[in-house]
């Protein structure tokens, strides 16, 4: 499999191909919870819009709306049938800084704290 630019392998799991090994193993663990019942609705590479499109510049080019794509979505059976949103991170890439501003916006938009698993 391909490194992606954080230097992360590639991984296929029930022929679903992830970004790195981590992601994978998480969605192993979480189809796991699904069968056990403890989650329900696992989706993954859901879209959330932080930002509409917008034309910027004299020029009036239109730039694409700002989105955050969350690994993985669910509802936990186990607290009340809450949404988690989450995404899997290595340590240095949760702190970059523009992966920080579409954290705010996700709270500050939509409401939702996204669980990060590093």
């Amino acid at each position: 499999m391909r490194m992606s630019k954080y230097h992360n392998v590639k991984s296929a799991v029930d022929g679903i191909v992830f970004d790195s090994k981590r992601e994978a193993n998480r969605w192993c663990e979480l189809r796991l919870l699904e069968r056990a019942g403890e989650i329900s609705d696992l989706q993954r590479q859901v879209r959330f819009e932080l930002a509409p499109a917008v034309r910027i510049g004299a020029s009036g080019r239109m730039k694409p709306s700002l989105r955050f794509y969350a690994d993985f979505t669910y509802t936990d059976l186990k607290h009340g049938g809450a949404l988690v949103v989450e995404d899997v991170k290595s340590e240095p890439t949760a702190e970059k800084e523009a992966f920080r501003i579409k954290l705010h916006l996700m709270k500050s938009i939509h409401g939702i704290d996204v669980r990060l698993v590093t």
